[in-house]
Formats: structure tokens, sequence, C-alpha cells
């Protein structure tokens, strides 16, 4: 099971930057946290803000040079879900169309964003019916 998974990043101005990613962790507050998330409980901010603590930023420039990159891959190896964000960033509806085509099972979660199983746990359970 993929979910949302970033197989392309995209450039240009409203593509990955990973300056501005790294920036995330200077920035990130709780209120910020919060309102970039405004679904998830207090425990899950709660676990973003530890995660962000540790985490090397200077990761962030290791994936500049996918950027732009066609990383979908040719087939499953096995049967395989790919959970959609509702709005998503980061899987097109060519590059869901083209998953499909390519053999993956697609399932998406109305109104969840990037992380689907903070922003609607119930959601995430109800796309993996039958899948698992």
């Amino acid at each position: 099971m993929y979910s949302d998974p970033a197989w392309h990043l995209g450039t240009g101005e409203d593509g990955f930057d990973p300056a501005q990613f790294a920036e995330l962790k200077s920035i990130a507050t709780r209120d910020v946290v919060e309102m970039l998330h405004p679904r998830w409980a207090r425990e899950d901010v709660d676990v973003e803000l530890e995660a962000l603590a540790l985490w090397d930023e200077s990761s962030a420039f290791g994936l500049s040079g996918s950027a732009g990159a066609d990383l979908l891959p040719a087939g499953p190896a096995v049967p395989s879900l790919v959970q959609l964000a509702d709005p998503g960033l980061l899987v097109s509806g060519e590059r869901a169309r083209t998953l499909a085509t390519r053999g993956f099972a697609l399932r998406t979660v109305r109104g969840a964003g990037h992380v689907i199983h903070r922003d609607d746990f119930d959601g995430f359970m109800a796309s993996l019916e039958g899948r698992i």
C-alpha cells in the first residue's frame, strides 16, 4: 500500500523547493502545525513537533535531484493500493490514471491532505476495506 506517494516532485514556481521544505523546521511552532493541519488531533501535532525536532533538514536537499523526474513505477510487483489525498498535490489526475493503467488499485480519501491517516483516520481505514 502506498499512501499519497511522492513519485513526482514538481518544479518551477509551484514545485518542490528544498530550501522552503528545510525552512519548515525553523518555523514549525504548534500554532503553525495546527494551522497547516487543522484536522489533526493534539497528539498528532505533538508527534509532528517531536519528529521535526529530530529531523536533519539538510536531507531535504537530497531530494532536489529528483525534482521533475517521473518516478512512477512501471507496475506493482505485488497487488498494490495507492491511496490518494483529495485535494492532492503529489499525484495529479493524469498520474493517477497512469497508475491505474499500470495495474495499481486506487482509492481516494476525500478531504484528506498528504498525511491521510492523520487528516482522516476513518477515511484512511475505510479505503483499506477489502485490501488487507
